[in-house]
């Protein structure tokens, strides 16, 4: 497996990896020292490799073109480096992130098979023209095309197009729920096999007691990326502070002291970091950045959720979620405490929300998981 270092893309991958080692195949983990501590957890070998993608400041630019040179620039660094450590003991199989491009390349030049493992939607029938065109049209968008197609030309790889490597993978196992997945029907069958939601049991993460007395529990988290947010968790402290019946957990990452956030209401309870899927299996509502991560836990466990989308694809995520009507989104500026409130009373007292919720999680967990995987990967092997 060569997987990218941030979290919310390790994550998915790791039930897969430990259901692979648990069944007896030598796998190898490259990633960086950032991820070393989760791939511990599935007993895989690790192979260390450095990266230039800024996953310790989470400083990703908003640009589109600046954030896929990034990834660009980073395959263009890490490719030597997985040479170094393959060319002499060359997999049978390489299962990759969808955003290491590295490995992929790496491959193609040693004529080894491959398996995308994507941790977010995948291509689909007329997304390139849909896409391609106006990304080009962006500032920087033909010179970032031309630096890549150059790399392609020299790096070994041999799929030489962008667009065909970049977003047409050979075969792929899409780990997230298929009713996240746009234009689903559009989606090639016979690459891109949809086996749902990979989380394992997480028991490594620890778990989480709902407090005695707690009526009901509310979750906010805007994951491991977008978590500089203070005045937003102030909104959501004024919100939900005192909310009666509610108890409330509110992480606000690494990045924040708790200090910040002035006087913190008796039933509320801040978290630098939690085991969320632990507590999602037990709550009854959750505010998300609607990362892809953050929407499969929540259809998962058939929890509603309020989506304020933060970057990347989250706002198509949010949209997504809003027309399973499983969600109501608010944008940053639109989220006061007033509008946050209103939707948490909403959804979760409105019976309809309560049956499609329950619809989607089981659709969800029937989709096979981290096993179904580790089948589809073994017949690969045969």
């Amino acid at each position: 497996m060569v997987g990218t270092p941030m979290v919310s893309h390790v994550l998915p991958s790791l039930a897969i990896v430990r259901e692979l080692v648990d069944r007896g195949h030598r796998v190898t983990y490259a990633n960086t020292d950032h991820a070393a501590e989760l791939i511990a957890t599935t007993g895989a070998e690790f192979v260390r490799y450095t990266s230039t993608l800024p996953v310790v400041d989470n400083n990703w630019p908003q640009d589109p073109v600046a954030a896929s040179s990034l990834f660009l620039d980073d395959a263009i660094e890490v490719l030597p480096q997985l040479r170094a450590a393959y060319d002499d003991d060359p997999a049978d199989l390489y299962l990759y992130d969808i955003g290491a491009y590295a490995a992929r390349a790496l491959a193609e030049a040693q004529g080894r098979d491959l398996v995308q493992l994507s941790p977010t939607f995948v291509g689909w029938e007329g997304a390139q023209e849909e896409f391609g065109a106006a990304f080009a049209a962006l500032p920087g968008g033909d010179v970032y095309r031309a630096r890549f197609a150059d790399w392609l030309a020299g790096c070994g790889a041999r799929t030489t197009d962008v667009d065909e490597f970049s977003g047409h993978p050979r075969r792929a196992l899409a780990m997230i729920p298929r009713a996240m997945q746009p234009h689903a029907d559009r989606v090639d069958s016979d690459a891109v096999t949809f086996v749902g939601p990979c989380f394992g049991d997480r028991a490594e993460q620890g778990g989480w007691d709902r407090p005695a007395g707690a009526e009901k529990v509310l979750l906010v988290s805007l994951g491991s990326a977008f978590t500089r947010q203070p005045e937003f968790y102030r909104r959501c402290l004024a919100a939900f502070g005192g909310l009666p019946g509610w108890h409330v957990v509110l992480q606000i990452g690494k990045y924040l002291d708790p200090a910040e956030l002035g006087e913190i209401p008796a039933n509320i309870e801040v978290r630098s970091w939690i085991p969320q899927l632990a507590i999602l299996e037990q709550a009854d509502a959750f505010v998300t950045h609607a990362g892809m991560g953050g929407s499969s836990e929540g259809l998962f466990t058939g929890v509603p959720m309020i989506a304020v989308p933060q970057g990347a694809e989250q706002f198509m995520n949010a949209d997504r979620l809003v027309e399973l009507g499983v969600a109501r989104r608010l944008d940053t500026a639109d989220a006061t405490a007033d509008a946050l409130r209103t939707a948490l009373t909403e959804l979760t007292t409105d019976p309809r929300v309560a049956e499609r919720a329950a619809r989607l999680r089981a659709d969800a967990r029937s989709e096979g998981g981290a096993r179904r995987a580790a089948d589809l990967i073994e017949e690969r092997l045969g």
